[in-house]
C-alpha cells in the first residue's frame, strides 16, 4: 500500500495523521528515505503509559516537504522470532551495501519475558518487500541499532545495552565478525539511541544522554569505529517542554546536513508518542557540531501558493500571540495562530516562483472581527478584514505590490491591527495568465486519439478541469450526504450529460473561468494536486472534475468499478452514479469497488468528482472482472 502522507510544508512536525519517532534518514538513489519507529496507543493495559510500538512504515520524499507513506514494512506479527504481543519494535535503521538493502530493528524474542535482540530483514528496494530472518543477530541484547557502512565497505553495528556498544558485522549482514565493545570515552549518565557517521575522516558517534532529568542529543569523535571516542558536547538541549526522550539521526542531503529528531507535537500531556522533526545542523572547521535550536518552522521554503500553517511560526511577539490545538481530541488536525491587537508572528522562507500574487486567501474564525496585515521584508502585502464569524470561514484581499515578491523568498509577518482573529492557514492566489500547461514528469500530452490502460488495467488518459474554488478547513466534514449535496451542485452545463470536454474549452463557475485538458497521467495516480500545481492554480480547498471515454469492442458484463482517491469522490458511469468514497482517505489502489456492471460495445463516459481541503489529492481507477482481475480488452478515447 502506498498513500501520500499530508503535505507538511517543511514544517514540524513533517508527519501528520501518525505517529513517527526515532527517525532515521537515509539517502538512497537521491532520495531521502525515513525510517521511524511508530509509536501508538496501546491496545493493552500494561503499556498505555508506556512505549507502544507493533510496526515500521517507511517514508519518502525528493524535496523534505512532501512525504510519500510507502506503507507497513515488518510487524510483530510478520517477524518470525518476536513475541507477536510484545509492542516493543523500537528504534530501527537501514543501509544499503552492494545494491541490497539491510534494515536492523530491536524487540522483544518469543519465549523471552525480558530483554531485546536486534533482527535484520533485506530487501531489493528501500521500501520493500522485506524478508526477514528467521533469528535475530547472534551476539547483541540491546536496542536501537545503528550501522555505520565505512569506506573500504566494512560495516560496523551499535546498540544501547548496558552502555554504548559496537561490533563490526559480517559479509552476510547478518552475524558479528567481532566481538561486540563497549564504547569509551563517553560521560556518565544514561544514553542510548547511537547514530554513527563518518564526516571528512571524523567518525562521529551521536546519541541521547541525559545529563539532568530529559534527554539531550551528545555527540563524541574518534578517529577510528571503535573509539576511543572524545567527548565533544551537547548538540542539542534538553526539550523546553519537559519530552523526556529525544532519538535522532544525521543526513546530508543535496549539500546540506539535517537532523531529524522527536518531539511530543501531537501529544503534549504523553510524551511516549512522538513525531519526527527536522532541523539544518551546521559543522564548524574544526569538525565540531553547532548547537541546534528546535524549532516549529523547520526547513525548506515554503510554497505561496499551498497552504502556509502560519501556526509553525518562525518569531511571535510575547503579548497578543499564541498557538492551540484546532481540536484538542484529535491533534492531528493541527494548531490554528491566535492574535489579538498588536499581536503579530512571522513565517520565514516562502518562495513565490516566478509568479504574481493576486489575492490572499485566510482561513479564519474571529467572533469580534479584525484587521490583519500581511507584509513580507520587501514590501507591504495586504490588509484583510475579517467579518465577524464564530466558524471557519475564507475570507481574502487583493495584494498590494506584487511585483517586489514575484520569484524571490520572502519573510512574512502577519499582524493583528484591530480585534482579535484566530488563522488556521493563508495561501497566495497566482497570476492566473500564466498558468502553464500540464506536461511535466507527472502528465504528458496525447498524441493519438485512443490509448490502452495500463499493464494493471489502470486508466491513465483524463479530461481534467481546472480546480473549483470549494473551501474545507477539514476533511472530516465529507459525509456521504455532504458529499452529495456539493457534487450534484450546478457548477457548469451539461456536468452529467454525454457530451465530452474539448481541448482549451472553458467553463464559467461563479466568478471563476476553467479550462478542460486531455492528459496522459505517467503513473497509475493521477495527481491533481500537481495537475493544479503546474496549471498554478490552487491546490487545496478545491474541487476537480474528470472525465474519461472507454471504448468497447462488445460488452463486458460483471465488472467492478475500482477506486482510490484522496481526500473524497464520487464517479459516475453514463450519467448513473455508481460509487462514493465518503470520509478523509489517502489513495489506496481499490479502495472502493462499485456493484456489478456492463461495460456497454461502444462508448462509455465515466465522469469523477474529487473533493480536498488542506491535503493533496490524487486518484486511481481501473474496472475489475468477476475474478478480480483487471479488464484490459478497452480503449481510452479523446471522444
Amino acid at each position: 500500500m502506498v498513500v501520500v502522507a499530508s503535505a507538511s510544508q517543511a514544517q514540524n512536525p513533517i508527519i501528520s495523521g501518525q505517529f513517527t519517532a526515532d527517525p532515521t534518514a537515509r539517502v538512497f538513489n537521491g532520495r531521502v528515505y525515513l525510517y521511524p519507529s511508530h509509536d501508538i496507543h496501546s491496545p493493552v493495559e500494561q503499556l498505555k503509559d508506556w512505549f507502544c510500538m507493533a510496526d515500521y512504515h517507511v517514508f519518502s520524499s525528493d524535496n523534505l516537504t512532501d512525504w510519500t507513506d510507502h506503507g507497513v514494512i515488518i510487524s510483530q506479527e510478520t517477524a518470525p522470532w518476536v513475541k507477536n504481543d510484545s509492542y516493543s519494535m523500537w528504534a530501527p535503521d537501514c543501509v544499503e551495501v552492494g545494491g541490497r538493502y539491510y534494515f536492523y530493528f530491536p524487540a522483544v524474542p518469543s519465549g523471552v519475558e525480558r530483554g531485546f535482540g536486534v533482527g535484520m530483514a533485506w530487501a531489493d528496494s528501500p521500501t520493500g518487500p522485506f524478508n526477514v530472518m528467521d533469528k535475530p543477530i547472534e551476539g547483541i541484547m540491546g536496542i536501537d541499532p545503528c550501522v555505520l557502512v565505512d569506506d573500504d565497505g566494512k560495516c560496523y553495528i551499535y546498540w544501547s545495552g548496558m552502555g554504548i556498544r559496537a561490533a563490526r558485522l559480517g559479509q552476510d549482514m547478518n552475524s558479528l565478525d567481532s566481538e561486540p565493545v563497549v564504547i569509551e570515552g563517553l560521560p556518565e549518565g544514561f544514553k542510548e539511541g547511537p547514530f554513527a557517521f563518518k564526516r571528512n575522516g571524523i567518525y562521529y558517534l551521536t546519541f541521547p544522554w541525559v545529563r539532568e532529568k530529559t534527554e539531550t542529543l551528545a555527540y563524541a569523535t574518534a578517529d577510528n569505529p571503535f573509539g576511543p571516542f572524545e567527548f565533544k558536547g551537547v548538540l542539542m538541549e534538553e526539550s523546553p517542554t519537559g519530552c523526556w526522550t529525544n532519538h535522532h539521526s544525521i543526513a546530508e542531503y543535496d549539500g546540506q546536513w539535517y537532523l531529524f529528531y522527536h518531539h511530543n507535537d501531537y501529544s503534549p500531556k504523553m510524551d511516549k508518542r512522538r513525531s519526527a522533526r527536522i532541523e539544518p545542523i551546521a559543522f564548524g572547521a574544526d569538525g565540531s557540531i553547532t548547537l541546534v535550536r528546535p524549532t516549529l518552522r523547520g526547513v525548506g521554503v515554503a510554497d505561496a501558493y499551498r497552504p502556509i500553517q502560519v501556526d509553525r511560526y518562525s518569531a511571535i511577539s510575547d503579548k497578543g500571540a499564541k498557538i492551540d490545538f484546532i481540536n484538542p481530541e484529535d491533534t492531528f488536525k493541527g494548531w490554528y495562530l491566535s492574535l489579538k491587537q498588536g499581536g503579530w508572528s512571522t513565517f520565514d522562507r516562502v518562495g513565490f516562483n516566478g509568479q504574481e500574487p493576486l489575492t490572499v486567501r485566510m482561513m479564519v474564525r474571529s467572533p469580534k472581527g479584525a484587521t490583519v496585515e500581511i507584509t513580507s521584508n520587501a514590501a507591504p502585502l495586504a490588509v484583510v478584514d475579517i467579518p465577524k464569524s464564530k466558524e471557519w470561514t475564507m475570507v481574502s484581499a487583493p495584494v498590494q505590490s506584487a511585483e517586489a515578491v514575484i520569484g524571490g523568498v520572502q519573510d512574512l509577518k502577519i499582524a493583528c491591527l484591530s480585534g482579535s482573529a484566530e488563522i488556521d492557514y493563508i495561501v497566495f492566489d497566482g497570476t492566473a495568465a500564466s498558468a502553464g500547461t500540464v506536461d511535466n514528469s507527472y502528465f504528458t500530452t496525447p498524441t493519438t486519439a485512443c490509448s490502452s490502460v495500463d499493464a494493471e488495467g489502470f486508466i491513465r488518459r483524463w479530461w481534467l478541469l481546472d480546480p473549483i474554488d470549494k473551501p474545507n478547513r477539514t476533511n472530516t466534514v465529507f459525509t456521504d450526504s455532504y458529499l452529495r449535496t456539493e457534487f450534484y451542485r450546478d457548477y457548469f452545463p451539461g456536468q452529467f450529460g454525454s457530451s465530452v470536454p474539448r481541448q482549451g474549452q472553458t467553463e464559467r463557475v461563479g466568478s471563476q473561468r476553467l479550462q478542460w485538458n486531455n492528459v496522459e497521467s505517467t503513473g497509475y495516480n493521477v495527481q491533481l494536486f500537481r495537475y493544479a500545481s503546474t496549471r498554478q492554480k490552487q491546490v487545496y480547498g478545491v474541487l476537480f472534475w474528470a472525465v474519461t471515454v472507454i471504448e468497447c469492442d462488445e460488452d463486458i458484463k460483471d465488472v467492478r468499478l475500482a477506486v482510490g482517491s484522496n481526500s473524497a469522490s464520487m464517479w459516475w458511469l453514463d450519467s448513473d452514479e455508481e460509487l462514493i468514497l465518503s470520509g478523509d482517505r489517502r489513495m489506496v489502489m481499490d479502495d472502493g469497488m462499485s456493484r456489478p456492471l456492463t461495460l456497454h460495445k461502444g462508448r462509455n463516459v465515466l465522469r469523477g468528482a474529487v473533493i480536498n481541503g488542506p491535503g493533496m489529492s490524487n486518484f486511481c481507477v481501473r474496472f475489475l472482472d468477476k475474478d478480480g482481475k483487471p479488464v484490459r480488452n478497452i480503449k481510452i478515447c479523446k471522444e
